[in-house]
């Protein structure tokens, strides 16, 4: 009987925990969704301020040019350089986001400048309640 009573009493704490975790999960992907459309826009607008407020202090990007930029004052200089250069809309449609530890997203998606079509993945951390972007991988695709 004792037993049994274990066995409720573990069964009715863990599915709220579990439960509660799936929710904590789909806000936190609606946030970094948001930090990456944030992005987006603030790419699009040439918003100096708006690009460094999304990244942490040691955030680094590998272009798909080769051109790895480290920290954030690089990022947002080579990010508005890379824009007066390649003139064209940007998107990015996300196709997966993940969370390989507490506080740490990979999103992946498909990276458009014009017609050119890349892929992107970004390392975001949260700290305290914003996510922030750590680190960007863009590649140009393989044709097969």
């Amino acid at each position: 009987m004792r037993t049994l009573i274990a066995i409720f009493l573990c069964l009715f704490t863990t599915v709220p925990a579990v439960a509660q975790q799936k929710s904590s999960e789909k806000q936190d992907e609606a946030a970094v969704r948001a930090i990456v459309a944030k992005y987006v826009e603030a790419r699009e607008s040439k918003d100096a301020a708006a690009i460094g407020a999304l990244f942490t202090d040691d955030a680094d990007q590998f272009n798909s040019a080769g051109e790895w930029r480290r920290g954030r004052e690089a990022i947002v200089k080579g990010t508005l350089q890379s824009s007066q250069r390649n003139s064209g809309s940007r998107s990015i449609e996300l196709k997966a986001v993940r969370f390989p530890a507490p506080g740490v997203a990979i999103a992946d998606g498909e990276y458009g400048i014009g017609a050119q079509r890349l892929w992107t993945t970004l390392v975001l951390t949260r700290q305290g309640e914003t996510w922030r972007i750590t680190a960007i991988r863009n590649s140009a695709p393989r044709n097969n």
